[in-house]
């Protein structure tokens, strides 16, 4: 199963709508947050066992080794950035090359196996979203040094900022932390990422940010590691999981709509990504249809959040 290589078409089809017909890229700069599917390599530098700095990582990236990517090859963002315009990737903050000129496209503040649960990234010894704000922040004092006070303005308001978070507070968290799920209902635990999210764009918007693109959760249920714990010695896709997502999705959009409302000049979209993933998996016959669709999703996403 390439749930993996499907959510990868999420990201490259949004990036064609960012790019323009002379290559020009249409944002100055681009920042990541979230989790293992856009970290390229912070938790290099974290004492945690959640790592991807080994063998086969990276064996069919640019110089066949592993970078930090949770993933053979390129990630999502990294098609993202190129498909823009960069010429080079948004460094891992935490990284060696997150210094001088190599700020000025962005930067990247993702770490594997965090959320929008603070506890979930305290589990892993990873960077929580809170965390990831604040080395944000060390960003812009960083971006003013190097590019001068106007120009650094400039690049924060005029960026993009992409969010994938979600996925690991509920399957590496909640759905086995007794803690948690003897606590809270599925329900209750997802209102508490919900306001979590809204805290983290509410301050992310007083920082700067005007531009910024939050994917939905995918089909939980359909991640092999989900079948494999929880789908009863079955390969179909865990029916259970993939209601929560939903659910969950639908106050992300909700909330989404209710916080463009609330500040001004956000434009705040909201990569819905469930339903076509879904279609990719369970009807891979289908995937041409199921890509079309995913396309003008995200065309219509994309011109939103630029224009």
């Amino acid at each position: 199963m390439k749930f993996s290589s499907n959510f990868i078409v999420v990201f490259v089809l949004f990036a064609f709508v960012l790019t323009v017909a002379n290559g020009q890229p249409l944002v100055p700069a681009m920042f990541v947050f979230g989790d293992s599917v856009v970290d390229v390599g912070n938790n290099n530098n974290l004492y945690t066992i959640i790592k991807a700095d080994f063998p086969p990582y990276g064996r069919d990236f640019l110089n066949h080794k592993p970078t930090g990517r949770f993933c053979n090859g390129k990630l999502a963002s990294d098609f993202t950035a190129e498909n823009i315009g960069f010429t080079d990737y948004p460094p891992a903050y935490l990284s060696k090359k997150a210094k001088g000129n190599n700020l000025l496209i962005g930067a990247n503040f993702a770490s594997a196996s965090s959320g929008y649960y603070e506890t979930t990234a305290k589990l892993y010894h990873t960077l929580s979203l809170s965390k990831q704000l604040e080395n944000y922040k060390q960003y812009q004092n960083k971006l003013v040094a190097i590019a001068g006070k106007s120009n650094a303005s400039s690049i924060i308001s005029d960026g993009i900022y992409l969010i994938s978070s979600g996925s690991s507070d509920f399957l590496q968290n909640y759905y086995i932390n007794p803690l948690l799920y003897k606590s809270y209902t599925p329900d209750q635990f997802s209102d508490v990422l919900i306001e979590s999210y809204a805290n983290f764009i509410q301050n992310l918007y007083k920082l700067g940010a005007r531009k910024i693109g939050v994917t939905t959760l995918p089909p939980l249920g359909c991640l092999p590691a989900a079948i494999t714990v929880f789908g009863s010695d079955s390969n179909e896709c865990v029916a259970k999981l993939n209601k929560e997502a939903v659910s969950f999705n639908n106050k992300l959009n909700a909330t989404s709509q209710r916080l463009q409302t609330k500040l001004p000049n956000l434009k705040l979209v909201v990569f819905d990504i469930y339903q076509s993933l879904y279609n990719l998996v369970t009807k891979p016959a289908d995937s041409e249809a199921a890509n079309k669709i995913l396309a003008d999703d995200l065309l219509s996403s994309g011109i939103s959040l630029i224009s």
